[in-house]
């Protein structure tokens, strides 16, 4: 992998943790940075995200945002959404433009409309140090056993072609 080739997306929807180990799970991706994501205004206050940094040749930007649909409530408005914002954060504007079309293709695949938007990324802030990597630092916790190895179940089933090896052997 080249560092050319490689893109930088953000992604919030659920707790920081969850989406972290998630994307830990999956090949293509080089990097995976837990913090706080802010966009422009009304969407301007920190929410729980992450970034990640991938290969589109060997991971495509459409099965990313598929596993990110399918790993948070997607669908859901919930009274959180200001603390875990569902959305795909870009950096540029045509980058934009291809996140939308990807929506709107899997939205099909959904009973009710998505709550995720596309959003700029305007900042970012690191969680803790003692928060990164929380589940592959302790995936004993009560916390990771009950919302974190259901995510990667998940994974297991219906995405294990873009699985890291390690995961796939994990049960």
């Amino acid at each position: 992998m080249t560092s050319e080739a490689m893109v930088k997306i953000g992604l919030g929807g659920g707790c920081h943790w969850c989406t972290e180990a998630v994307f830990q799970a999956v090949a293509g991706i080089s990097r995976v940075e837990q913090g706080f994501i802010s966009s422009d205004p009304p969407e301007d206050s920190w929410s729980e995200a992450v970034i990640v940094t991938f290969d589109p040749a060997a991971l495509p930007l459409e099965v990313l945002i598929e596993i990110h649909l399918r790993t948070h409530s997607s669908t859901s408005h919930h009274k959180m959404r200001g603390k875990y914002r569902s959305a795909v954060y870009v950096y540029d504007a045509g980058t934009g433009v291809k996140v939308g079309r990807v929506l709107r293709a899997l939205q099909r695949g959904f009973d009710a409309p998505l709550a995720t938007k596309v959003l700029t990324l305007t900042a970012f802030k690191s969680s803790d140090e003692r928060f990164r990597n929380y589940y592959l630092n302790g995936p004993e916790r009560p916390f990771c056993k009950t919302y974190i190895d259901p995510k990667l179940a998940l994974l297991r089933k219906d995405y294990c072609r873009v699985l890291r090896h390690q995961v796939e052997a994990a049960e």
